[in-house]
């Protein structure tokens, strides 16, 4: 009799035998493990399971039609996020403070969204060698995972999502802010200092609902408020800014990309996630509640976000054994995104990588490749 752990063996071998287009598969010392995938729809019951209507949203097989398509897409998607208040005046945005760092300046600003909330930030700027005249360069938005923050991002070298200092030390401008619920922004939320964290991303995904919007939407609006600042500044070469992120920074990175085309390329780290496959894994609780976005099974999955992507430079690093993003739907994200930058003729401009016996992790290689693939696709010059 064949046992239940062989059948997983054997798919996990299948998993990481040579790779088809526009995938790699890759092993490192550093991986720590995660989670071994379960089965599909172990444990759930036989009436809910039937009951459960997923989307099948058809990939688009000509160019000419989707193009047109997808301004209706990219109108839906948006639409799904809820009623966003207009995005104020990049020119409010506030130059806290500006102080030498030795490789890089460091200046705080904050602007007010013009919502609900002070929006603390950074901006990273790399020193222009003596002799050289100051040229515009590209810029790197670097958006935190969940728990982490601005401050984790860009300055504290230890911490799991940094990546500030090395593209700064590379010639990028980079840039982000703190996200609702976190950084400064804890104890800012609708219950004041008396709500932590966790207890204040609840309260702002509640309350956001009651005003006809998501937390999700509000989260990246933020982002596109910090874009249409950087757009202003004169180090910037505003056809040249990237994006990328850990985990919630990474889905942030290409609902943002999605629904901005100012943002030319970027790099998910973990978190290339299929709802579908969230759900027949019983995986859901891999993710906070600010994940949820009311109506989008009733349209589509996420390959039609990335989809909205295509064809910009977009690069994404998985684990095989992470519960926020099962391998199965990363392999059909693959096949599906893959698909939609053949139609553009431009395949080489995705790539995603799949690291065996990795968890929800940022491997060294992994950052590797990131700053690897912004050198490829937004290069200092």
């Amino acid at each position: 009799m064949i046992t239940r752990l062989a059948v997983v063996f054997a798919l996990s071998l299948m998993s990481f035998a040579l790779p088809s287009f526009a995938q790699e598969r890759a092993t490192s010392p550093h991986s720590k493990g995660g989670t071994p995938l379960n089965a599909k729809w172990e444990g759930v019951p036989e009436d809910f399971r039937a009951s459960l209507k997923l989307p099948e949203w058809p990939l688009p097989t000509d160019l000419s039609r989707w193009e047109r398509d997808r301004l209706e897409v990219r109108k839906t998607l948006i639409g799904l996020m809820g009623d966003l208040p207009a995005r104020p005046d990049p020119a409010k945005v506030r130059v806290v403070s500006r102080e030498d760092r030795g490789d890089f300046i460091l200046e705080k600003i904050e602007f007010h969204n013009g919502a609900d909330a002070m929006v603390p930030g950074y901006v990273m700027l790399p020193k222009t060698p003596a002799g050289t005249a100051p040229g515009r360069r590209p810029a790197i938005m670097l958006l935190h995972e969940h728990g982490g923050s601005k401050d984790s991002v860009c300055l504290n070298v230890a911490a799991r999502d940094h990546a500030g200092t090395q593209l700064v030390k590379k010639g990028y401008v980079v840039a982000a802010i703190d996200g609702y619920f976190h950084g400064e922004r804890i104890g800012r939320g609708p219950a004041g200092k008396i709500e932590e964290r966790a207890a204040q991303e609840m309260s702002l995904s509640k309350i956001n609902l009651w005003l006809g919007r998501t937390l999700w939407g509000m989260q990246v609006r933020d982002e596109q408020c910090l874009l249409d600042y950087l757009s202003t500044r004169p180090e910037i070469d505003t056809n040249q800014i990237g994006a990328t992120g850990m985990s919630m920074g990474s889905t942030r990175s290409w609902w943002l990309a999605a629904v901005d085309e100012r943002v030319k390329a970027i790099v998910g780290v973990v978190c290339f996630t299929r709802l579908t496959e969230l759900i027949q894994h019983g995986y859901m609780r891999a993710h906070g509640i600010y994940y949820f976005v009311p109506g989008m099974l009733r349209h589509f999955d996420t390959e039609a976000i990335h989809a909205l992507v295509a064809p910009r430079p977009h690069l994404e690093l998985s684990g095989d054994q992470d519960p926020g993003a099962p391998v199965d739907g990363v392999e059909t994200l693959e096949g599906k995104v893959g698909q939609m930058y053949r139609l553009y003729g431009k395949p080489d401009n995705f790539r995603s990588v799949v690291w065996a016996k990795t968890g929800h992790e940022y491997l060294p290689e992994m950052r590797e490749r990131m700053i690897a693939w912004f050198e490829q696709h937004l290069p200092v010059r």
